[in-house]
């Protein structure tokens, strides 16, 4: 039986990690260095660094700092923000990152999916989808929440699949740093269409939150950001409570 993975979420930006409220209102919450090396003691599973201003912002994620960050990192860690390229997938894997994260660049050309899938191989590709619901419709966004598409969550999910993703990091927008919960219904969802693993992320609060979104929605995976920054719960104690709770994961 394959592992449920719990996944601490780092936001990146100019020197330091922030965290806000619908991907909005960003308050900075520490250093990179200082958590990566903290995270990697407790023996987490993976850790997710998003460069959110190269995402948004059309920036570039700092080559020499990510080697930096990944020589202190003995877990796999995915990276991603600005990822518009075969070229720059290829140094960020160079500088240490295990899988790359494509959100934005795959609205404009899904294509950098299929072929970085074939250079790198699937397990390097991860398909990064950001949802917001309006009147009851999901609308996947780009740019880090900035721009809203044409595209609904589940069938852009399997496009990315099919073009050589996998696996999803599917984040509610509306939940993002609420510590209300994830969308329970939004993860079924492109769980259920989908044949990769699905990392939850978006709303986690508290550890039977995580719960529900594994054996209530089948997540593979569930990330979180506030839960770890903002309250006294951690990655340990999350896979603690999981494992009391029957879920499958590596102690």
């Amino acid at each position: 039986m394959l592992k449920t993975r719990v996944i601490p979420t780092l936001l990146w930006k100019d020197f330091g990690l922030v965290k806000g409220v619908g991907f909005d209102s960003w308050r900075r919450v520490g250093s990179v260095q200082p958590a990566i090396q903290v995270y990697t003691l407790r023996e987490v599973d993976e850790l997710i660094l998003l460069d959110i201003a190269a995402s948004g912002e059309q920036a570039e994620i700092d080559l020499e700092l990510l080697a930096d960050y990944a020589a202190l990192c003995s877990v796999p860690l995915t990276v991603g923000g600005g990822v518009r390229s075969l070229a720059k997938i290829q140094a960020l894997l160079q500088a240490g990152a295990d899988k790359v994260s494509i959100n934005s660049a795959a609205y404009q050309d899904i294509d950098l999916l299929r072929q970085a899938s074939l250079r790198f191989g699937v397990q390097c590709i991860v398909g990064s989808i950001d949802v917001r619901a309006e009147d009851g419709v999901w609308h996947c966004y780009s740019h880090c929440g900035q721009v809203k598409t044409s595209h609904h969550p589940v069938e852009w999910a399997k496009k990315l699949v099919d073009a050589g993703a996998g696996e999803i990091l599917l984040t509610s927008i509306d939940r993002d740093g609420t510590l209300s919960g994830y969308d329970l219904s939004l993860i079924k969802a492109v769980v259920e269409a989908v044949n990769v693993p699905v990392i939850a992320s978006g709303g986690a609060g508290n550890y039977e939150h995580m719960r529900e979104a594994i054996q209530c929605s089948g997540a593979s995976a569930v990330a979180a950001a506030s839960m770890f920054h903002f309250t006294e719960q951690t990655p340990k104690d999350a896979k603690a409570y999981l494992n009391k709770h029957g879920v499958a994961v590596r102690m």
